[in-house]
């Protein structure tokens, strides 16, 4: 018997598949930390070359790429961009040496006087000896640690590229110069670069801030503020959708809601070292009069949640009995993020947090750990959020920034390691990443293209409940410190709904999407029908609506792709006549016609499932 030309055996589909291109982040490969460091000095050279009265401050690489920042009194245009790239070829093709000098700091300064670049001697000041110059032949220089590659024409130029211009500011400082930035990356090979511009395409097209306005989901608006997001009814519906379904894991697991104030008063963020450890992420004091914001009294809009939670926990003395106490709550916090930080809802001034702070005793903590990771587990698999990683955020012991004893960190930092290493999860260390009062345990999630992403988290704190002298009364009869377990699984509403556009690119699954079902009749004579059933669907919980725009049947089925409604139903003389509907579904296509019974409990189903129609 001979096979059908069309089917083909798995092993020969998969053989016709290109090799996935892996693309590192700087961090993770010497050889591109090379390659791009190397790179931005070539293109601060063919800047200066072509623009003599370019000054430059600093260009380092960063993950996908490098930047240099430049002092130029005309602004760079695009048209600039492809001049500076064919100079940086030229350089490249000259196969100059690149060279490395360690000179003294009067030295330096020497040099850098006579070329009379005043940012590098700034820069100067802030370095440690050894101080090193990098060479591209004879015929420009830098201070920089390195490291470089041995010669330009170790770069490829047809895997560099010139994406973008921005404006900056001097050492960040909006009271400073401000500066043109370029953007460009560079990669091993062509095919590194192709790929990486194929997935910024990708990442365009599902960009969160372009398609939550095509969806109609969330607004930003100059009046409010930027970093404020103004959510519309869809979107709205979209975040009680997540916030019940939480809401509801929470109640089955004992977690008790609360709701606090936005504002109080700044003391309750000095007794928890807020004020003095975070207070340039705080939003300004807002005092009465001069003499009372000279004594710092007055009230603070709130960055967290905790310091709350902690007032409600002490507001009676406890029992070892009541604990572990689980108070949760989805309470909006503020942080005053610098306005080049902002983007869309990933990185906002205003959001809310699935914040819940767990009371326990030192004997409950390992239980209550890892019954929090197992609701974040959980939560993750109904979001179809499958690749992610395990990071232990441990303080850095160099730093200044922690509260607490040594003690007590080791303590808090031991508890996170037991518990992965008891679930056998894969997990990576990031010294430095710790909050101030403790260690996380962070879900790192990797989306569609390969970006990672900061979800859930968990945090052992020891130093909150001593600093607010926190006790209950244990069972032999003395009073003891709990333990307080921070937790977010979903981190923050706004950064989740943003990841959560992009990753389905728009396209939410059945439970999920604001809409969940459009009925679309081929005229006006349908749509008494199509009504009766959406109202039918509404009564059973499904989110469900009858197109009553009098358009042909094709514009309303393309007006549903493109709103991206899991589930259509047509409805025609047949329909009403069967009591059925024509169903057609974006997960599965073409279904045929399905009498309405039947349609109304398998969406049912299906949504309490968590699956597809």
């Amino acid at each position: 018997m001979v096979k059908s030309p069309s089917v083909r055996s798995e092993s020969a589909d998969s053989s016709q598949q290109p090799a996935k291109i892996h693309l590192p982040r700087t961090s993770e490969s010497e050889s591109l930390k090379k390659i791009r460091h190397t790179t931005s000095h070539v293109m601060a050279m063919a800047v200066q070359k072509l623009f003599p009265k370019a000054q430059v401050t600093i260009g380092p690489w960063i993950e996908n790429g490098f930047y240099y920042d430049f002092d130029h009194p005309e602004p760079f245009t695009e048209k600039d961009l492809k001049a500076i790239k064919k100079e940086m070829i030229k350089i490249i093709n000259r196969k100059l040496p690149v060279i490395r000098e360690e000179v003294s700091r009067e030295e330096a300064e020497h040099r850098i006087k006579q070329i009379n670049e005043p940012y590098k001697l700034e820069i100067l000041e802030g370095l440690q000896e050894p101080i090193t110059i990098y060479h591209l032949g004879d015929q420009w220089w830098d201070l920089c640690a390195g490291p470089h590659v041995e010669n330009t024409s170790d770069l490829n130029p047809k895997a560099i590229e010139l994406e973008s211009l921005a404006g900056a500011y001097w050492r960040g400082d909006s009271t400073k110069a401000q500066l043109q930035r370029i953007y460009g990356t560079a990669w091993e090979t062509p095919e590194q670069l192709e790929e990486y511009q194929r997935r910024k395409e990708e990442a365009l097209r599902r960009d969160h801030r372009k398609l939550g306005k095509e969806l109609g989901l969330f607004i930003f608006a100059d009046l409010v503020g930027p970093g404020l997001p103004l959510w519309t009814p869809k979107g709205t519906v979209l975040r009680s959708i997540l916030e019940d379904f939480l809401k509801q894991e929470q109640l089955k697991r004992g977690y008790l809601p609360v709701v606090t104030p936005h504002i109080a008063r700044v003391d309750l963020f000095k007794t928890s070292g807020h004020w003095q450890k975070y207070k340039e992420d705080m939003f300004p004091l807002m005092a009465e009069d001069e003499e009372a914001a000279a004594a710092e009294q007055g009230f603070v809009l709130k960055p967290m949640n905790c310091p709350f939670h902690i007032q409600i926990y002490e507001s009676e003395l406890r029992s070892y009995r009541e604990l572990p106490m689980r108070l949760a709550e989805f309470g909006t916090v503020y942080r005053y993020e610098q306005s080049g930080e902002l983007g869309g809802l990933t990185r906002v001034r205003g959001f809310t947090v699935d914040d819940s702070h767990l009371f326990v005793t030192p004997e409950q903590l390992d239980d209550e750990f890892l019954n929090v990771v197992d609701l974040i587990l959980s939560v993750f698999k109904s979001l179809q959020l499958k690749n992610f990683k395990a990071r232990l955020s441990f303080r850095d012991p160099a730093s200044d920034k922690y509260i607490g004893s040594d003690e007590v960190w080791e303590k808090s930092q031991n508890a996170i390691r037991r518990a992965v290493e008891k679930l056998g999860m894969n997990y990576f260390e990031g010294i430095g990443e710790a909050a101030f009062y403790g260690p996380k345990l962070d879900f790192i999630f990797q989306d569609a293209l390969e970006r990672e992403w900061q979800l859930g988290t968990v945090q052992v704190d020891y130093n909150l409940p001593e600093r607010f002298k926190l006790e209950y009364v244990a069972e032999d009869g003395n009073r003891k410190r709990p333990v307080m377990i921070h937790r977010a699984p979903f981190g923050s509403l706004e950064r989740l709904i943003g990841i959560l556009i992009e990753e389905y690119a728009g396209d939410f699954p059945l439970w999920l999407a604001p809409i969940q079902a459009r009925l679309l009749p081929v005229s006006d004579e349908f749509l008494p029908f199509a009504q009766q059933v959406a109202k039918e669907m509404k009564l059973l919980g499904i989110r469900a609506e009858a197109d009553s725009s009098n358009e042909r049947l094709a514009k309303q089925i393309r007006n549903a792709e493109k709103d991206k409604i899991p589930v259509m139903a047509v409805v025609g003389a047949k329909e009403v006549e069967s009591n059925s509907l024509n169903i057609r579904t974006r997960a599965s296509g073409e279904l045929g016609a399905i009498p309405v019974p039947e349609v109304l409990e398998r969406l049912k189903q299906a949504i309490a499932n968590y699956s597809n129609f």
